[in-house]
């Protein structure tokens, strides 16, 4: 995956790429009017104000000499702010200033650097830097985020403009976004229908369009009469042959059964959790779904790695493992409950049982299990937890670094400079020089270097995932 940052020399953006962990999707908010937009983004401004919310919000428009076109078709976008009126301009002026105090930038509506700032907010949106934009009509034909789900429609949009708008959500990331969200403010649906027929097929409506909650949770039939289960018959179905009290299965054939059947659970509720009726109608409870989770992610890791030309248990079936990080808690999460543990003397038992859980059910956080649970017995104060959370890692950092220098005689200076880089890049690699550069003197013949290589790049692997993205 890709970071896109940017770098301003002269106002002059330069795109950097380095592979890092992109969490989360952002949103686009259509509006039909410069003044509309200017209502909706004084309102968000001020409710994310009051609530404290964690939310960064953007706009860009220009002057649209047709801004009162049928939408049918947009105009090719220009980047026109000097002819805004002088309400529209000194709005936009204000909004870029609120953009340039976020990202320390310096834009304003003059020509050259009008482009520039349209070039700046395409990066922080592809880099999800941005949560929700604010247009009229820019960035609704053309513009492409794969981390872009979500679009925000109060405007009337008709044929190919309603289709070019729609298609900004439905660029494919990975297994947890197979589609966008259209959230429209205005009934368009004679529009998306007209709109599909005539750019489609006519039945095109099951292809491009999500069914109702009723079939994804009970279960339907698909035009060709192929039966799919719904949620309800899959919980069922897993209840009834894996009941946690039995744990893990022992067979093979029943490990794969249970990862096909729990598998398919995760896509489902990948698909019911943009449905508001799913709420309350998820059957496990948090914890119990918590523990299904984990005994997935337990059958994950002691299946053997596929060998070419074997038959092999895990060949035919795929991990999920983006849906379940969909829903990752972060270590923020686990610290909030660390500070509420202590604060019951340490005898909260379901508070406890809930850190452990979380733990085991995260991809993210199994690594580093070990870490907070030795944390928790020495947390001095509920107040302080992250500043002693800090300290902590810093201080287990440099030992297991150190430890794993003097177990392999790597090169000291050399390999925490080494893993500083990937940690901060959120990427460990073992190719090029610069690994075989912190690699003690070993003899190029024999084949004895490269067994130590693979064995030092197994110990700062480990160190990696249980240090990544721990602040």
């Amino acid at each position: 995956m890709t970071n896109v940052q940017d770098v301003a020399k002269n106002n002059k953006t330069v795109e950097e790429k380095q592979k890092r962990r992109l969490q989360g999707f952002n949103s686009i908010f259509a509006v039909d009017s410069i003044p509309l937009l200017m209502k909706y983004y004084t309102e968000l401004k001020n409710q994310i104000q009051k609530k404290g919310l964690d939310l960064t919000i953007a706009t860009i428009y220009s002057f649209n000499p047709n801004e009162e076109d049928p939408d049918e078709i947009f105009a090719d976008e220009d980047f026109d702010a000097e002819n805004l009126d002088k309400s529209s301009r000194d709005f936009l002026e204000a909004a870029i200033k609120d953009y340039n105090e976020t990202f320390h930038t310096n834009y304003n509506t003059s020509s050259e650097e009008f482009q520039n700032y349209y070039k700046d907010i395409s990066l922080r949106m592809k880099n999800r830097e941005i949560d929700i934009l604010l247009v009229v009509n820019m960035f609704l034909t053309g513009f492409d985020a794969t981390t872009l789900n979500t679009l925000w429609v109060d405007k009337n949009l008709r044929m190919h403009g309603l289709i070019q708008a729609f298609s900004r959500t439905n660029r494919i990331l990975n297994s947890v976004k197979t589609y966008g969200n259209i959230v429209c403010f205005r009934d368009l649906e004679k529009e998306t229908e007209e709109a599909i027929a005539l750019f489609g097929d006519r039945n095109a409506n099951s292809v491009v369009l999500l069914k109702p909650f009723a079939d994804y949770y009970n279960g339907y039939t698909d035009e060709k009469g192929k039966y799919h289960k719904g949620y309800k018959e899959l919980i069922n179905e897993l209840l009834e042959k894996f009941p946690l009290s039995d744990g893990i299965p022992e067979t093979i054939e029943g490990k794969k059964e249970y990862l096909r059947l729990f598998g398919s659970i995760l896509r489902a509720r990948n698909i019911l959790s943009s449905f508001d009726d799913f709420a309350g109608q998820e059957i496990l409870s948090k914890f119990d779904y918590q523990d299904y989770q984990s005994n997935y992610l337990d059958i994950k890791e002691i299946l053997p790695p596929i060998t070419p030309g074997k038959e092999n248990i895990n060949e035919d079936i795929v991990f999920e493992l983006e849906l379940i990080k969909q829903v990752e808690v972060n270590i923020d999460y686990i610290l909030q409950l660390v500070a509420k543990y202590h604060d019951s003397n340490c005898k909260d038992k379901e508070l406890m049982l809930s850190i452990q859980k979380s733990i085991n059910s995260s991809p993210e956080l199994r690594s580093k299990k070990d870490l907070i649970l030795n944390f928790i017995n020495q947390v001095n104060n509920s107040e302080t937890v992250g500043e002693e959370w800090k300290q902590y890692i810093t201080e287990k950092r440099k030992e297991d670094l150190d430890e794993i220098i003097k177990e392999e005689r790597l090169k000291p200076e050399e390999t925490e400079h080494y893993m500083l880089v990937a940690l901060n890049d959120g990427y460990f690699k073992t190719t090029g020089t610069d690994f075989d550069h912190i690699l003690p003197p070993i003899s190029r013949f024999g084949g004895k270097r490269k067994t130590i290589k693979e064995r030092v790049a197994e110990k700062l692997n480990a160190f990696y995932e249980k240090y990544f993205d721990i602040f």
